[in-house]
């Protein structure tokens, strides 16, 4: 059976601040047997000007993704915002424009990373977690949840890697970021990501995870100003083995 070609999305976050998410999806896709492409030419997925009401720059955004991952067998993010996103493509375009069967052709091949691991290639087995990394707390982010059904994925391949999880009450509530909502209001944004360090706290556990690291960067910049020693890990990074250590966060 031939490996399957992927295409990874780094995602604008990823790249500009923690781009070690992007080599551990790497080596959890290629541990599971894809062949495995990081196309340069990818920009952001035009979220941010799509949810402003830029029609125009998300248009433009999305018909330069759709050619960069052109020839793929699957389009894969560690963002279930991201990916979120470009499954939306066909109403970006439209129904008229003459790329609309591009964007759903697309659409129909885009993968949150934990969903695409466990959903579409079974994958369970060599998953070994950092030894620090546990028990963990699992936040859901909003988009994986409720625009792609993530939920139950990354806490399998948890599980099957060792770590242990503390649930959290209210871990499916949001944590405030939402993009351009926490520009937006600021103290609404604020209040909740004031909830989720408090539910974080009440789950016992040592370490918070999640799937979206603008969810992430949030969290553990409130979790940094209140003083709070809580390490903030992508499940990218526990699964894949990666360190968290200074020197490569800066």
């Amino acid at each position: 059976m031939s490996r399957r070609r992927v295409g990874l999305l780094v995602t604008c976050l990823v790249d500009f601040f923690r781009p070690q998410v992007g080599f551990a999806s790497i080596r959890l896709l290629e541990a599971a047997g894809c062949d495995v492409r990081v196309p340069e030419v990818q920009t952001c997925c035009g979220q941010p000007g799509w949810n402003s009401g830029d029609r125009g720059s998300a248009q433009a955004l999305a018909l330069g993704i759709i050619d960069a991952f052109a020839g793929f067998d699957a389009v894969v993010a560690p963002s279930g915002s991201c990916i979120g996103m470009l499954r939306q493509y066909p109403a970006v375009l439209g129904e008229s424009h003459p790329r609309h069967a591009d964007a759903v052709a697309l659409a129909g091949r885009c993968h949150e990373l934990t969903s695409f691991l466990v959903d579409e290639l079974g994958y369970r087995a060599g998953l070994k977690a950092e030894s620090g990394d546990g028990p963990v707390t699992y936040h859901d982010g909003c988009s994986g949840l409720r625009e792609l059904g993530v939920r139950d994925q990354p806490r399998t391949l948890l599980a099957e890697a060792g770590v242990g999880i503390c649930e959290m009450d209210g871990a499916t509530v949001c944590c405030g970021f939402g993009g351009t909502f926490c520009v937006k209001y600021p103290e609404i944004s604020g209040a909740m990501v004031d909830d989720k360090v408090a539910s974080i706290e009440r789950s016992g556990a040592s370490t918070v995870v999640a799937g979206d690291l603008g969810c992430l960067l949030n969290i553990e910049a409130r979790l940094a100003r209140l003083g709070k020693p809580i390490r903030v890990r992508h499940v990218a990074e526990v699964l894949g083995g990666v360190e968290d250590s200074a020197e490569q966060r800066s």
